[in-house]
């Protein structure tokens, strides 16, 4: 008798690691992803990985993926994290690799990719279990048909169902419908009302800067820029964030990128549509960085304005992963589970850990158990809400100070 596959809602990193460790466990998966293809949609800024990042990474893949992984890393050196100010120039702090946010990774290095290149390199050998344009919108729970045992189906957009598969894992990121039908509602993500620009430009643009990273703060003294909320009351504090590796500085065909965070009020897209890409955004970020210091200029002035793009801040309840009861056929994974403000760059790195730790105990559950994976959600839940609460708060408090956001009972969630 065949096995049941394990179903995986969303085509995000901690889903298509999770079907690299699976495919690797010889362990039968099925991945939904709502968008036609991975490049469907921006990326998103690059993501540093913190050694348990990496850790992570490194124990699900072989060693040869691994290497290629790494090797497409980026690994930057400098003076570690270096604050600067937007109009004057000149350094406002230092936080060397290895204190605070502990930014190094290895060797000394802070290492960074991007979310695209991670994406497609997950996928490697998954091809054939991805199914695309599947817009997973719940689950329904099966029970012992024909004698192949108890089971779950996705259900998706368009009300049809998926296969019959012995596990399904949310991880469609932070508006999961799979994690709030699952924990009834408890799983809640808050909006900070901080806002963002992510930009790119080619490298040559940042030469300026030299080998680091770098965040860019204004404090906001002064003008405002037109149209935004703030208007008429000093525009508030905007910095941006970016990490200028040692490769490719001189070649005008690559582009880095840099994420622009403003304080609630400050970066508001038209008609509050943050799906907008392009000028509009483009636009508003040379608005708001127009008196900063020539040495900064590049990377506004040279932008790719077809790739700029508004985000918005958004945390799941700062105070950790709240618990719902256990059901042994479904968890969630990643953003679905514990969405992060970027502050501290430990979104993702949390996210991977999850993928390594759930594919870990199926791994074994199949080894020991022939495919019988009861307990296991139990297990990861527990675990997971210990790291990952932690990973919360850290992020929100962060958040707290960088972007003076905060959560309480009248915060709005997504």
């Amino acid at each position: 008798m065949s096995q049941k596959p394990i179903l995986i809602s969303g085509g995000g990193l901690a889903s298509l690691l999770l079907a690299r460790s699976l495919l690797l466990s010889k362990i039968p998966f099925q991945v939904f992803e709502r968008d036609a293809s991975l490049a469907f949609r921006g990326q998103g800024y690059r993501l540093r990985l913190s050694s348990e990042g990496l850790d992570a990474i490194e124990s699900v893949l072989d060693p040869a993926s691994f290497q290629r992984f790494y090797d497409r890393c980026g690994k930057t050196g400098g003076n570690g994290l270096v604050s600067l100010d937007a109009i004057t120039g000149e350094v406002i702090g230092e936080q060397r690799v290895g204190a605070g946010e502990n930014l190094g990774s290895r060797d000394g290095k802070i290492v960074g990719i991007a979310r695209g290149d991670m994406r497609q390199l997950f996928m490697e050998g998954c091809e054939e279990f991805v199914h695309f344009n599947k817009h997973v919108t719940g689950y329904e729970l099966t029970e012992d048909q024909e004698g192949e045992g108890k089971g779950v189906r996705a259900v998706f957009a368009d009300g049809s169902k998926s296969v019959q598969g012995s596990l399904l894992v949310g991880g469609e990121g932070l508006r999961s419908t799979v994690a709030k039908q699952l924990s009834g509602g408890r799983l809640k993500v808050y909006d900070l009302g901080a806002r963002g620009i992510h930009g790119q430009a080619p490298t040559t643009a940042f030469r300026a800067l030299g080998e680091g990273v770098f965040r860019i703060v204004d404090e906001g003294e002064g003008e405002t820029a037109p149209g935004s909320q703030s208007q008429g009351r000093g525009r508030g504090r905007v910095s941006i964030i970016t990490n200028v590796r040692p490769n490719d500085m001189h070649d005008a065909n690559v582009e880095f990128g840099w994420t622009m965070v403003g304080v609630p009020g400050v970066i508001t897209a038209p008609n509050d549509d943050y799906s907008i890409v392009g000028k509009t955004a483009a636009d508003l970020a040379k608005s708001l960085t127009k008196n900063w210091h020539p040495r900064f200029k590049p990377l506004f002035d040279q932008m790719n304005e077809r790739e700029a793009a508004f985000w918005k801040i958004t945390c799941s309840t700062p105070t950790g992963v709240p618990e719902w009861p256990n059901e042994p056929r479904v968890t969630v994974i990643g953003d679905a589970a514990h969405a992060m403000t970027p502050a501290g760059g430990i979104g993702a790195n949390t996210a991977v850990r999850d993928s390594a730790l759930l594919g870990r105990l199926l791994r074994e559950a199949q080894a020991h158990a022939g495919g019988n994976y009861e307990g296991v959600t139990a297990a990861y839940e527990k675990e997971m809400r210990r790291y990952a609460g932690e990973a919360v708060r850290s992020s929100y408090g962060t958040a707290t100070k960088m972007f003076q956001a905060h959560i309480d009972e009248l915060s709005k969630t997504v």
